[in-house]
């Protein structure tokens, strides 16, 4: 049986001066990652940061750029960037229209607890 969770547009929250819905919680989902459904509006950018996890940015709609190590990248539908611990990172959106994106990430912690969940699932499993 599959297990959706619906993208709720009217209540995004403001989280890094952008607007997201995060993935987690969602009972039915053992990940070892969090995510977040992204929106940085017209003419508007996230905050610039850095973390100790891991992430990656999947660009669903529109053109923006990526602001990181004092570099300017196009970042357009379809891209796919990466950014290790620590590097400072920021969506800048210069365009007319909304730009949406999906962003994942984690950290040795994360996996840790995603191999425990999941093992004492298979366990409680076979116990039934």
């Amino acid at each position: 049986m599959h297990s959706l969770k619906v993208l709720n547009r009217e209540t995004l929250k403001l989280e890094n001066n952008l607007l997201s819905q995060r993935l987690l919680p969602w009972a039915e989902l053992n990940a070892p990652f969090e995510g977040s459904w992204c929106v940085i509006n017209a003419h508007t950018s996230s905050s610039l940061h850095a973390h100790h996890e891991y992430e990656i940015f999947i660009a669903l709609k529109g053109n923006a750029f990526i602001l990181s190590e004092n570099n300017k990248t196009a970042f357009n539908a379809g891209d796919i960037v990466h950014f290790p611990p620590n590097l400072q990172h920021s969506v800048i959106n210069e365009s007319d229209e909304p730009f949406e994106m999906y962003s994942i990430w984690w950290d040795e912690e994360m996996t840790k607890k995603f191999a425990q969940r999941h093992m004492t699932n298979v366990a409680g499993s076979h116990n039934e």
